[in-house]
């Protein structure tokens, strides 16, 4: 499977947590979203720079908080995952309202 197919199936993991309608992380935290907020282009290239072996959905889930909010922290303009994936709901709400 590869990380795009992934990130895609992680609809059930944090990206639901507080996104309307079950957006995928990809879709929340696309190119142009990561380009601003960090020195990413992608949601992988991130996790790859934390280290984060991310293959299952459950890997999503068992990375400790603490951790990801220290790696979101350095690597991003936010202080946590919290405040990111609220930014990133926030734009994606603003983009697609009808």
């Amino acid at each position: 499977m590869s990380f795009d197919e992934l990130l895609k199936e992680l609809q059930g993991a944090k990206s639901n947590e507080g996104a309307p309608n079950h957006v995928s992380l990809d879709t929340l935290f696309h190119e142009t979203f990561m380009s601003r907020y960090s020195s990413f282009n992608s949601f992988a290239e991130f996790l790859r720079k934390g280290n984060f072996d991310v293959k299952t959905m459950e890997d999503i889930d068992n990375i400790p908080e603490e951790l990801f909010d220290r790696h979101v922290d350095r690597e991003t303009d936010f202080g946590s995952w919290k405040s990111m994936l609220d930014r990133a709901n926030k734009e994606y709400e603003a983009g697609h309202r009808g």
